[in-house]
């Protein structure tokens, strides 16, 4: 019996079916011609047996992925506000988040199962909206900095898959993980970006402590 596209929720998700393309290497990759913002993006590295094991699994299914970005959660850039504008000093930074990151603590988190970026192959791990980082979001958001717009609600993640085009037989291996393992969050990092150029990190500012590196 012929299997219908509805029997698949992967089909009913969009997910690319890797019989529509007689060669492996012409099925498109779902990452490539996305561009970000350019700005100066507000980021908090994941650390912790969760960043590991994050990287793991990022090496085993999206080597250029681990290559270019290690795990981490973006605050600020491409979810709730935009990017702070590019041409703002280093300075004027230090000074505005200084005060936010030496009134928090470190945290320690737990990620949801995987979801899928709709319309793309883009599949990340999920974070309460709503939890500790919210905080975080919502103070940076409150300094004088100027930000530019975003298109998407606050949706903290850490990102597993974005580059290739997954079968379905791997989708449904990445979909299935968990990660369990405790997140650490005890920075941020500012960084400069402007695709494809590779970003140029600016500091790192420890929750907890007013000191910058």
């Amino acid at each position: 019996m012929a299997r219908r596209a509805g029997d698949d929720p992967l089909h009913h998700w969009g997910w690319p079916d890797e019989d529509e393309f007689e060669y492996e290497e012409d099925i498109p990759e779902s990452g490539r011609d996305w561009r970000r913002a350019k700005g100066i993006f507000v980021l908090a590295p994941v650390g912790g047996p969760a960043g590991e094991r994050i990287a793991e699994i990022q090496q085993q299914y999206d080597p250029k992925l681990a290559v270019t970005n290690r795990p981490h959660v973006t605050m600020v850039g491409s979810s709730g506000t935009g990017p702070i504008t590019p041409g703002t000093d280093v300075e004027t930074l230090r000074a505005s988040l200084q005060p936010v990151v030496a009134a928090l603590e470190p945290m320690v988190l737990r990620f949801g199962a995987p979801t899928r970026f709709m319309q793309t192959n883009i599949v990340s791990l999920p974070l309460d909206p709503n939890g500790p980082l919210r905080l975080v979001h919502e103070r940076i958001k409150a300094t004088k900095l100027d930000f530019m717009h975003a298109r998407f609600a606050f949706t903290p993640h850490a990102t597993l898959h974005f580059y290739p085009v997954l079968t379905r037989a791997r989708a449904r291996e990445l979909l299935a993980l968990r990660v369990d393992e405790p997140a650490i969050i005890d920075r941020l990092e500012l960084s400069l970006t402007n695709d494809p150029q590779p970003p140029r990190h600016l500091m790192t500012l420890m929750l907890g402590n007013d000191a910058a590196a």
